[in-house]
């Protein structure tokens, strides 16, 4: 019997040896495989981040060229850069992008900064050469209002009539760049560096944190096996992408210093990382299948059911993130030129509406109080709405204050608790909700991002918080855009629309009117010798005057100074008497202020071409012109000396 019990077991005992000599050599063959692979993604990671702070450092460069472009536009437009109105400004884009202050280098080698400033100091650029090079960023230099501090320069040329009279530029810190970055590599763990590849100088050294140092100057690292000083000295020069290993003498342990060029001047980036942290998901994993290995006798069968579930849970997850990381940079893409382009904000909505399943997202600005701008999207409406309908508009005013008192998210599932949330008495939705409110940099509020007919289970913010941040960049682009292109249009002086405006709106009168169109065509006598004779404080007085005249007859929507004593406006569905009564009241108001003015009027029931009816205008003020010189008290030969108007 006992041999027949030895028997009946031993085969078994082989047996189970056998599985679990399998099981463990499988296992330590899968854990060798895994061991490889993770270092393999922690390679790939390395150049992941670095690829990604890169892309980052790009993306501010081209961004802050872009805006000091359009800032030297405004620019241009001012033939005093020291006016303080130009200062107001152009300090009013401090700390913008990696910009801490704008400044004009201007041909006598002197420099406006701050509050139109200027600066004769030893260290400053040269136009000459600055000029010299159209828009372009500096290398390292001394900034010469901090000592023992380094700058780059990003340079636009401010040109007039193809000249250019100064160059704008941003001042980036070096000392402060990391800091505005967007991207934290190894969340905060990695050195940055931002390395000169033609001299070795560091931009950025977060490592050492001593600004004004060189690589070249730091020596040689001991190397690990395999790399040498020459091998990263010469990817630099070149600007290759690479990595060595060398000992940190200040930590003794091993640093990964991964490098790769920018396409920014010849600089190159590079990450140092220590060892246990490039591979710290490798020895984590390691670790985990040293424990795997160890129990995996006794609960195998547990062990893969429960690694069946956690992967299933897991993936869920992971695709649930992945779904969030796709939709926030979906919004954030179309967000980046919605200010221009408003097609892409109804997008953005309608990509919020989709992952939020809602039947109407809508974004309301602050500045809606004052008339500005509100936007909707709504399932089967118009793809493009500008503008919240009355109950919208009252719900989004109600949110507004909520938010003010302190209030930090909404997430209603019907009427009844939305008023009570609101503290509200009228009937407002009878839906769910979610909102919350969307602040700018210094935490004021600047607008309320909202979404209703939610599903009762995703009655949930956090969809509309992830990109609550790209809502507040729009809408700092688009106030920027908005007061860039009224500058742009305005004439300073009088107040009244400029030419650029003038060019833009002439070709679209064949289509405003239904009865009739004028153009009034008006020229200022005298102008020029008033200058002449009494300074052009006194003529822009006479400039002014005249364009009030117009603003109180003709109204500003369509009266421009298009040049220096020229002034059109248009009227539309008027009678032919009527607009000449308007003509006779500006010149009647202007004479009474010692001002005489030539006007020509054009006016039909049917306009073919607009550029005609305004030649015909000027043509019959030149008329007038020549008439008004005619008289021997206005003939321009005569000696005698024109007065200053009266200025109402």
């Amino acid at each position: 019997m006992e041999r027949k019990n030895h028997t009946h077991w031993q085969p078994s005992l082989a047996v189970t040896i056998a599985l679990i000599a399998m099981i463990a050599a499988a296992s330590l063959w899968v854990t060798d495989r895994v061991n490889q692979m993770e270092e393999a993604r922690s390679f790939a990671r390395l150049q992941e981040e670095a690829a990604g702070l890169a892309k980052d450092i790009e993306s501010r460069v081209r961004s802050d060229r872009e805006q000091l472009e359009m800032i030297a536009t405004v620019v241009s437009e001012y033939q005093d850069l020291t006016s303080p109105r130009l200062w107001e400004v152009l300090d009013s884009y401090a700390a913008s992008g990696v910009m801490s202050r704008l400044e004009l280098l201007l041909p006598d080698d002197t420099v406006l900064t701050t509050g139109g400033v200027r600066l004769e100091a030893d260290g400053l650029p040269s136009f000459a050469a600055e000029s010299l090079q159209g828009a372009h960023i500096t290398d390292r230099s001394a900034d010469p209002n901090s000592e023992g501090e380094y700058i780059a320069r990003h340079y636009v040329p401010v040109l007039r009539e193809g000249e250019t009279v100064a160059m704008l530029y941003g001042v980036v810190e070096l000392g402060t760049l990391p800091e505005e970055l967007v991207a934290e590599p190894y969340g905060g763990e990695a050195a940055i560096y931002i390395i000169d590849g033609d001299t070795g100088d560091f931009l950025v050294d977060t490592w050492h944190n001593e600004p004004g140092g060189n690589i070249w100057s730091l020596g040689e690292r001991p190397m690990a096996d395999g790399y040498n000083h020459e091998q990263l000295k010469q990817g630099l020069i070149d600007g290759e992408t690479g990595y060595v290993v060398f000992v940190s003498r200040s930590i003794g342990r091993y640093l990964y210093f991964y490098y790769q060029p920018l396409a920014v001047n010849q600089w190159r980036l590079a990450l140092s990382v220590p060892e246990d942290v490039v591979f710290e998901s490798a020895d984590t994993i390691r670790t985990l299948l040293d424990l795997f290995l160890f129990f995996e006798i006794v609960c195998f069968a547990l062990y893969f059911l429960w690694m069946l579930r956690y992967v299933r849970r897991e993936t869920s997850q992971k695709q649930r993130q992945l779904d969030l990381i796709n939709y926030v940079y979906d919004v954030e893409s179309l967000l980046f030129n919605a200010h221009e382009k408003q097609e892409n904000l109804s997008a953005a909505l309608e990509r919020i509406a989709r992952i939020t399943s809602a039947s109407s997202v809508g974004f309301w600005s602050a500045e809606a109080l004052g008339g500005g701008a509100s936007f909707l999207w709504q399932r089967g409406a118009s793809p493009a709405v500008q503008g919240l309908d009355r109950t919208m508009d009252m719900l989004a005013a109600r949110l507004m204050e909520y938010f003010r008192a302190g209030g930090v998210a909404v997430a209603v599932s019907g009427p009844e608790e939305l008023r009570t949330l609101l503290h509200s008495g009228e009937p407002m939705l009878d839906t769910s909700l979610i909102a919350v409110p969307i602040t700018d940099r210094a935490g004021g509020l600047c607008g309320v991002l909202f979404a209703c007919g939610v599903p009762q289970k995703w009655v949930d913010p956090s969809p509309l918080r992830h990109v609550g941040i790209s809502f507040s960049m729009f809408e700092q682009n688009r106030r920027i855009y908005n007061a860039v292109k009224r500058r742009g249009e305005r004439d300073a002086l009088s107040g009244l629309y400029n030419r650029n405006r003038f060019e833009v709106d002439v070709p679209e009168y064949a289509s405003r009117y239904r009865t009739s169109l004028a153009c009034v065509y008006i020229d200022i006598n005298g102008l020029h010798e008033l200058n002449n004779q009494e300074g052009h404080e006194a003529g822009d007085n006479m400039i002014r005057s005249t364009a009030q005249a117009l603003i109180e007859v003709f109204g500003t929507d369509c009266a421009y100074r298009i040049g220096g004593d020229e002034f059109v406006a248009f009227v539309t569905d008027r009678d032919e008497g009527a607009v000449r009564q308007m003509c006779r009241s500006v010149e009647e108001a202007l004479a009474a202020k010692e001002i005489h003015v030539s006007v020509g009027m054009g006016w039909r029931e049917q306009v073919s071409s607009v550029d005609e009816l305004i030649k015909e205008a000027e043509q019959a003020m030149y008329a007038a012109k020549r008439a008004y010189y005619g008289q021997a008290a206005h003939d321009r030969r005569r000696d005698g000396v024109r007065h200053a108007p009266t200025v109402s």
